[in-house]
């Protein structure tokens, strides 16, 4: 079986929610403050030097990161999670992953820990990177069908990245009154009931009592 190291509600979620989507049995290991010195980090780093999440541990003890990749890899085995071969959908659908973490990855990546990139202009780097992650959201509000989800008709991974990423910086009541279609695509992904567990363990939906 599959082992997910990651957070609940961080990047790993995305593996998650996509993982549970092509019915891929996996555990999840929670590796809570890896980003700090201590045994949680030390674990992590054991398996993946660059201590990143999402990282999975492969049935066969291989190693697995990066979550495009490890979309490409379960479209190998649940193919219907992108849209047909050699059709525009399915070049959208391959622009758009690589799109996704090529430029909205980074705005984490250098906000989340302003520390590691400047000494003294740590503010002014969070300020300028969630202003940028905006601008990135507003562009690809314009690219998607929205009818119900990012491509048209039929769920893809892309679906999930977007109900993931809603529930990040900005957050919801700035999706909802500038990006109407990321917001209503990512409720509709919050209505699959095969997701509801998953979604609510990465507090991305209320849980039964929120």
């Amino acid at each position: 079986m599959i082992t997910v190291y990651g957070v609940p509600g961080w990047g790993s979620a995305i593996s998650e929610v996509m993982l549970t989507l092509a019915k891929i049995p996996y555990k999840f290991v929670d590796v809570a403050g890896f980003d700090q010195p201590g045994p949680q980090q030390d674990a992590l780093s054991a398996l993946n030097p660059l201590c990143q999440i999402p990282t999975l541990k492969m049935t066969d003890g291989s190693v697995m990161t990066e979550t495009a990749a490890i979309a490409l890899m379960i479209l190998d085995e649940y193919p219907t999670l992108a849209p047909p071969p050699d059709t525009p959908q399915r070049r959208q659908f391959q622009r758009l992953l690589i799109w996704l973490v090529a430029n909205v990855y980074p705005t984490f990546t250098y906000a989340d820990y302003p520390e590691r990139w400047t000494e003294t202009g740590a503010r002014e780097l969070v300020e300028s990177c969630h202003k940028y992650r905006k601008t990135l959201y507003l562009w690809l509000e314009n690219q998607l069908a929205a009818a119900p989800y990012a491509l048209g008709e039929h769920l893809t991974l892309i679906d999930v990245y977007i109900a993931v990423m809603r529930s990040w910086g900005p957050r919801h009541d700035w999706f909802k009154a500038n990006t109407p279609k990321l917001y209503a695509i990512a409720e509709t992904v919050y209505q699959h009931p095969e997701l509801q567990d998953v979604l609510r363990r990465n507090d991305i939906i209320p849980g039964t009592n929120g």
